[in-house]
């Protein structure tokens, strides 16, 4: 008997390759998707990847009454993975009402209707954000490490959804959650059908490299070369978007047919740090493509350095972060291509 998952944001950059996981490891998937910052075509993708179109529901989660009306049409859900939210750092700074409504509205509705309709257990879309920048002791950081003020709207929201599950666990409500730390998804799926769109100009670097790589962008701007790093720019762990979604599959299998505890954190990253130079340069090498960038002012908000520590994730789990990252930064340009043949950028 398969069993079904509702994947909220599903047609979403790290939505959608989590859905052609699910598909392919025997899952049935609903996803509800309100569509602000994705594109319905993205079920066409995942439809011509797996040969399974996934069912659709467009729904907003800030409403309670239409978001249970998809309990009541597929009745079988028993887990739930929520990457729905709004994410855009700057943008969170100046709406943060916006922001917090969105982020936490549909966290607590979704919260509210498990019980009620025989939902088991939902893996939270979190992030390494929560860390804020660790000390030097801290690196690569653990889920351990002291959570530290957030400095966007869009990161404390994170937070308090963290919060609010960990409160609404310990009440006693019969649910189960695995939270999942991402650090930095990037790159495509393989086959090129599915990736990262981003609407308007890129707030993440890898669309921005691409972008500029094909010429839609004049210049990439690596901000800050004078950080406390090897070269001066700032390190990130950079994690496979595909790498990432099979995480999500093994989180789900966690939660719903093995024991563990009522509430559990994980990082998902790669557990290596990488300069933005080193990916512009590893780019370069990858495709063969010349960037045209130059070195900018640091950026209000950038943490200097964060990498994870991701040994929690390899054992419990049973999951790793395996494709070399010259083939991550080779799947974003074949992604890019295939965007400009089918004459979307």
């Amino acid at each position: 008997m398969k069993q079904t998952i509702l994947v909220t944001g599903g047609t979403g950059f790290i939505g959608s390759h989590t859905t052609v996981e699910l598909q392919e490891a025997g899952y049935e998937v609903v996803i509800v998707d309100n569509l602000s910052n994705s594109k319905i075509e993205v079920l066409d993708g995942i439809e011509k990847i797996t040969g399974i179109r996934p069912a659709f529901e467009q729904v907003d989660l800030r409403d309670k009454a239409a978001t249970e009306a998809v309990f009541k049409k597929y009745p079988k859900i028993e887990g739930i993975i929520h990457f729905a939210a709004s994410k855009a750092v700057g943008e969170s700074v100046e709406k943060p009402l916006v922001y917090y409504r969105n982020n936490i509205v549909s966290l607590v509705n979704l919260l509210e209707l498990m019980p009620e309709y025989g939902v088991k257990g939902i893996i939270f879309s979190s992030s390494c954000t929560v860390y804020g920048q660790p000390t030097e002791e801290n690196l690569p950081v653990t889920e351990q490490a002291p959570i530290q003020k957030a400095l966007s709207p869009n990161g404390n929201t994170k937070q308090i959804n963290e919060e609010i599950i960990a409160d609404y666990i310990h009440s006693g409500a019969p649910i189960k959650s695995i939270v999942l730390r991402y650090f930095n998804p990037i790159g495509a799926h393989p086959t090129a059908l599915i990736g990262e769109l981003p609407l308007g100009v890129p707030m993440n670097l890898i669309p921005f490299v691409t972008q500029t790589a094909i010429g839609v962008r004049k210049q990439l701007k690596i901000f800050g070369n004078d950080y406390n790093t090897p070269d001066g720019t700032c390190i990130r762990d950079y994690i496979y978007v595909v790498d990432l979604a099979k995480a999500h599959v093994k989180a789900m299998t966690r939660v719903l047919d093995q024991d563990g505890d009522a509430l559990e954190y994980f990082n998902i990253g790669t557990g290596r740090g990488l300069s933005t130079l080193e990916v512009v340069e590893g780019f370069e090498k990858a495709t063969g493509v010349k960037l045209n960038w130059e070195f900018a002012p640091r950026r209000e908000g950038d943490i200097e350095k964060v990498w994870g520590n991701v040994d929690k994730a390899n054992k419990v789990l049973g999951w790793k972060a395996e494709t070399p990252v010259e083939d991550v930064l080779a799947s974003a340009w074949k992604w890019q291509l295939k965007l400009r043949e089918d004459g979307v950028m």
